[in-house]
């Protein structure tokens, strides 16, 4: 297994856009939902937004419904006449994403909210005036394991992603993720993420939360969700930033979610489809972009660590057990498929891909390789909780 090849991006961009996700933390607990009185305080990126409806979701996290037309993306320099777009005009064709071996899991739910047809829901958030470039240094710490594909032609991936709730110290700063990623440009400078993270600092729990990320080169920044303008959703259910469950249990049931990110050949977008619906949640129009405009040409599947002691005192990635565990204990990423220039799903091309670990002591990739449903793998490990 060559390890060297994937984590020479350890100290380089990819990885800091890569560890995007580690920061993508927000607050959502659970779908039963009530109207609360529309004068409550909102965040910075809903102010000025005229919302037709408020929900808090079960726990107390809220978003508010805001006009499909108004919403905050619509704010970026470069999606000033931009027209939006309500559903992708085609989807990729071939590979289906059945279960690839003997093994069953379930679908974990997404956040639904329900916010009325014509609006979509914003969740508030008390670090939404800040960029991820305000949270991220570089001095944080920060390990990864995974697969790296690189110099290939990639319109678009999807994948399996087995969810779990890594273990991450509550008094410390760091966080535990797992994303789908696709680069593209001098030093990757441009990315786009789907997955999911933990983080109780950021996010005051340790619960398993659904985003989306890209790197903004207009405004020389990193974005998640709606912090920043550019990513557009449709979906008037999907509540980005909200809490992915049941989640996997150690020895037990387990749950997943199907990710999907490609570029629709005919508007050149790159669309995020989420879960067993396969549900359009929204795009990345393509003039935000300039080196991922046309394609990608690296991708990574799996998941990272980051923040002050991620390093010295890491979290768990995955299930918290190391890939050799097999199913069931440990955590795994299967049905890897690439999407090629004629919008068709391919496998992976073995000889691209680079499975490995920054930190093999802490976490291990095991039982990775192809079959006819795409790539597949065990990752993960216990970090340095005991």
């Amino acid at each position: 297994m060559d390890t060297i090849h994937v984590f020479e991006m350890r100290e380089s961009k990819i990885l800091r856009v890569a560890l995007l996700l580690s920061y993508l933390v927000l607050v959502t607990r659970g779908n039963s939902m009530r109207s609360i009185n529309q004068g409550e305080t909102t965040s910075d990126i809903i102010q000025g937004l005229k919302i037709n409806k408020i929900i808090e979701m079960d726990g107390g996290d809220i978003f508010d419904c805001v006009d499909v037309n108004l919403q905050p993306a619509f704010n970026h320099p470069l999606l000033k006449d931009h027209k939006i777009q309500m559903v992708p005009s085609t989807f990729p064709i071939g590979m289906d994403v059945e279960p690839s071996s003997r093994h069953h899991a379930f679908q974990a739910q997404p956040p639904i909210v329900a916010c009325p047809r014509g609006t979509v829901p914003i969740r508030r958030n008390h670090i939404a005036s800040k960029s991820i470039d305000d949270v991220i240094n570089k001095d944080k710490q920060q390990e990864a394991v995974g697969i790296q594909y690189r110099h290939d032609d990639i319109y678009g991936t999807r994948a399996i992603i087995n969810v779990y709730e890594p273990k991450v110290n509550n008094g410390s700063k760091d966080l535990s993720a797992s994303a789908i990623e696709i680069y593209n440009g001098p030093g990757l400078a441009e990315a786009i993420v789907a997955g999911y993270s933990v983080s109780p600092k950021l996010s005051g729990d340790t619960f398993a939360r659904f985003h989306v990320a890209w790197e903004d080169v207009v405004g020389n920044k990193s974005c998640y969700d709606h912090t920043c303008p550019g990513f557009v959703q449709v979906s008037h259910e999907f509540g980005l930033g909200g809490r992915l469950r049941p989640v996997s249990v150690y020895n037990g049931p387990q749950y997943h979610i199907t990710v999907l990110m490609f570029k629709e050949p005919k508007t050149k977008n790159w669309w995020v489809i989420c879960c067993q619906e396969n549900s359009p949640i929204g795009y990345w129009p393509s003039s935000l972009f300039t080196y991922i405009k046309d394609k990608g040409e690296t991708a990574f599947w799996g998941g990272h660590v980051s923040g002050p002691t991620a390093s010295e005192d890491s979290p768990q990635i995955g299930s918290g057990h190391f890939a050799s565990e097999g199913y069931g204990k440990a955590a795994f990423i299967r049905n890897i498929q690439i999407i090629d220039k004629n919008s068709k799903y391919v496998n992976p091309d073995l000889n691209k891909a680079f499975p490995g670990s920054s930190i093999s002591q802490k976490f291990i990739v095991d039982g990775y390789g192809v079959d006819n449903y795409g790539m597949h793998m065990y990752y993960g490990g216990p970090g340095d909780f005991v």
